[in-house]
């Protein structure tokens, strides 16, 4: 289902009992549009992300990892100003709209109480995250400034007086005691119409909550309990993940009437990290590796370009030996060309002495002609082994540069600076020759995941990181995994013997981490790390084996989510 009124509420009220009354003891903004208070609640911490993102807009506790800024953004500067040391009173939503209110009560300068708003807006594009002063009304600032050129309706400035989003006129909160739904019930029958009326009278219900909930109501003998208990469930939800047979994932607060592989969690925040996670890390490490995706692309671009060029070349010599034979023929009769001539049949010996057609030049000699032919014969013959070679390090290039693209997509944001060393380092983009001091990028370590029977397993992911796991960090007798002949990350267990149920779960790791994530039946090279050559002169990360086990894995994102070390 979407992120709309009736899940903010579900979600408000799982805050609420999570967080209420908790102290905020950190703050940070590791992405723009998105804003991490740490909350002492219950005496344990909790990780609340508001997100603006235009695209996964929400509000959830994450366990999630991020890895923030070397140096924090101006907003998270201001955030930490006002709101570290503060109390989180009450988590409120507004009606049954996307707004939620969150209400601190902290001290100023002075040590003067004071009640700061932060109101998070989750409306698509429009999304915002607001921290106001209660009693000025005034924004202290947003994590999206919008000027009056952007929306005439509304300020969104440090300064400017709060205005709240419009509301939804005329529209009925359905969580206050109505009637509506049994009128339109008996109005309706069929479920399209009324899906649309139920939008047209009640706030924040989505198309796919509506179709739901005008399907109950029209199979119903009774709508007054079928309503009620429609909105049990996000009083007391029941936090679904749904896979659909055709690839669709969806999340909801009860367990659909849908086919499908059906995952439960336990909280909605963990439903929300279980949909989100891998949708929302490859939009952020997009946005952070936006230059070097578009530097890749167009390497790419102009070497499949090449490719193309050098296979036509490739075509061509395979005529050189008409333009040998040609010219043997007409070595042979030389004394049938006449001054002038443009073309000429003669009969080809090496064909059962058949017609040829020979074009000829009248500017040249009968002798020359035969010369020039001989001449394309031997040009073409020696294009072959420059063609060859050519084709040979152009495609071994493109291989190299898809694997760099298919990192980019597996990758966290933060791993994007190694990809980026690792780029300038071969050559592809230029370093930095303003500083006059380079910063040094250390490489990090592999992450680490932890096998049902405690044997450690070790993720590369990056081409600098595999280097460093299988060279540096394993030892001669751990067992080394990846997928075969695609792009993905070198995977390493720190045992010479490990259980067939730690090589599985290792295997699924590698798979789940390299191109062929989405795949069914995606086959996983495995041996001992002695076996492993690195030929000089290859780009970072590249091996060659042999005596290799293959395994058959469909990769499983739930089963690596649960092998995660924490």
């Amino acid at each position: 289902m979407s992120f709309d009124g009736f899940f903010t509420h579900a979600m408000v009220k799982e805050l609420n009992d999570t967080l209420a009354t908790g102290r905020v003891s950190k703050i940070h903004q590791p992405y723009p549009g998105e804003l991490i208070l740490v909350i002492r609640a219950n005496r344990h911490n909790q990780t609340l992300l508001l997100s603006a993102n235009p695209t996964y807009p929400r509000i959830q506790i994450t366990d999630v990892p991020y890895r923030n800024p070397k140096t924090p953004t101006k907003y998270a500067m201001a955030m930490r100003k006002y709101l570290e040391g503060a109390i989180l009173e009450s988590i409120k939503q507004l009606d049954n709209d996307r707004v939620v209110e969150l209400a601190f009560d902290t001290r100023d300068e002075l040590g003067d109480a004071q009640n700061l708003l932060m109101y998070v807006e989750i409306m698509s594009r429009h999304s915002n995250v607001s921290l106001v002063n209660t009693a000025t009304n005034k924004i202290i600032d947003t994590i999206k400034h919008v000027s009056g050129d952007q929306n005439r309706y509304r300020l969104l400035l440090p300064g400017a007086t709060f205005v709240m989003p419009p509301k939804q006129e005329n529209k009925l909160n359905p969580f206050i005691a109505n009637q509506a739904y049994a009128d339109l019930a008996l109005k309706h029958t069929d479920v399209k119409e009324l899906k649309s009326e139920l939008q047209t009278v009640y706030q924040g219900l989505a198309s796919d909550t509506a179709s739901y909930l005008a399907t109950q109501l029209i199979d119903s003998d009774n709508t007054p309990q079928t309503y009620q208990e429609f909105l049990q469930h996000f009083d007391h939800p029941t936090p679904t993940l749904t896979k659909t047979p055709d690839g669709k994932v969806s999340f909801s607060v009860f367990k659909p009437d849908t086919i499908g592989e059906q995952i439960s969690y336990p909280t909605l925040s963990a439903l929300l990290d279980g949909f989100y996670t891998e949708k929302s890390q490859l939009d952020r490490t997009r946005q952070v590796a936006g230059q070097l995706i578009q530097i890749i692309s167009n390497i790419l671009k102009k070497d499949y370009s090449k490719i193309k060029k050098l296979n036509q070349t490739m075509e061509d010599t395979k005529k050189a030996d008409q333009f040998r034979i040609k010219g043997e023929i007409l070595t042979t009769y030389l004394h049938k060309i006449e001054p002038g001539m443009t073309e000429i049949t003669l009969e080809n010996f090496y064909d059962n002495n058949s017609p040829i057609k020979i074009t000829l030049s009248n500017q040249l000699t009968a002798s020359q002609n035969a010369q020039k032919y001989f001449t394309r014969y031997q040009k073409l013959r020696n294009a072959v082994a420059h063609v060859e070679e050519q084709l040979a390090l152009t495609n071994q290039e493109v291989e190299y540069l898809e694997s760099i693209q298919s990192q980019i997509e597996l990758a966290s944001p933060a791993d994007t600076e190694e990809i980026k060393l690792e780029l300038q380092q071969q050559g592809y983009l230029r370093e930095n020759q303003n500083k006059k001091k380079k910063a040094r990028v250390t490489i990090s370590k592999p992450e680490e995941y932890t096998a049902t029977d405690g044997t450690t397993i070790l993720v590369g992911k990056n081409n600098l990181q595999n280097e460093r796991l299988t060279f540096k960090v394993a030892n001669k007798d751990d067992i080394w995994l990846h997928v075969k002949d695609i792009p993905g990350s070198h995977v390493v267990i720190r045992a010479s013997n490990p259980s067939d149920e730690t090589i599985q779960e290792a295997a699924n790791i590698a798979a789940y981490f390299s191109k062929g994530r989405d795949s069914a039946h995606v086959p996983v090279d495995y041996l001992p790390v002695k076996r492993l050559k690195k030929p000089a002169g290859t780009n970072p990360g590249f091996v060659t084996f042999t005596g290799q086990t293959t395994l058959s894995i469909t990769p499983d994102s739930q089963k690596v989510n649960e092998l995660r070390t924490k």
